[in-house]
C-alpha cells in the first residue's frame, strides 16, 4: 500500500458563493482541577452578497475548528435583507445586549460608512451604501449580533403595506 493512500483525504474547501468572514477568534480557559483547559471561539459572518447575511459562533480545541463550527452555524441563521438600489429601505436601530447599532440609508456612491465588525456585516450583505453608529459596547459579539438585528427589522415599502392593508402608493406618499 502507497504511502499516499494510506494518508486521510484533506476536505475540500467547497465553493459555495458565500463570502466568510472572521470577526474574532478569542482564546477561553477554564480553570480545572488538573489545571487549565484552553479552548477557541469563534465569530464569523457569512453572505452572499445579495442580501443574505447570517452570524455564527463556534468553540473548539483548535481555531480551524472553531471557525467550520462558527461557519455552519452562521450559515444556517442566514436572513434575507430588504435592499433598495445598493442601500437600506429606512433607517433601523438594533440591539442586542448592552449593544445599539444605527443603521441609516445613504445616497449611491457613499459607501460603507462603519466601524469594524458592523462594516463586515454590511459587506457579506452586499450592502454598498450605508451609514452606521454604535453605541454601547465596543464588544465585537454585541455589535455585530445587534446589526443583524437591524438588518432584520426591515421591511419593504410592499411589505408594510400588505400589513396596513393599503396600497404601495398610499404608503409612499
Amino acid at each position: 500500500m502507497a504511502r499516499e493512500e494510506r494518508r486521510p483525504q484533506r476536505r475540500q474547501e467547497e465553493n459555495d458563493g458565500f463570502i466568510k468572514k472572521l470577526i474574532q477568534v478569542n482564546r477561553v480557559t477554564k480553570v480545572v482541577k488538573g489545571g487549565r483547559n484552553m479552548r477557541f471561539a469563534a465569530l464569523v459572518v457569512v453572505g452572499d452578497g445579495k442580501g443574505k447575511v447570517g452570524v455564527g459562533s463556534g468553540k473548539a480545541n483548535e481555531v480551524p475548528e472553531a471557525i467550520e463550527k462558527a461557519t455552519a452555524q452562521a450559515k444556517r441563521n442566514l436572513i434575507t435583507v430588504p435592499m433598495v438600489e445598493a442601500s437600506i429601505p429606512h433607517e433601523a436601530y438594533g440591539r442586542f445586549g448592552r449593544g445599539y447599532v444605527l443603521l441609516m440609508p445613504a445616497a449611491q456612491g457613499t459607501g460603507v460608512i462603519a466601524g469594524g465588525p458592523v462594516r463586515a456585516v454590511m459587506e457579506a450583505a452586499g450592502i454598498k451604501d450605508i451609514r452606521t453608529k454604535s453605541y454601547g459596547t465596543s464588544n465585537p459579539v454585541n455589535c455585530v449580533k445587534a446589526a443583524v438585528a437591524g438588518l432584520a427589522a426591515l421591511k419593504t415599502a410592499e411589505q408594510v403595506a400588505a400589513l396596513r392593508g393599503k396600497s404601495v402608493e398610499e404608503i409612499i406618499g
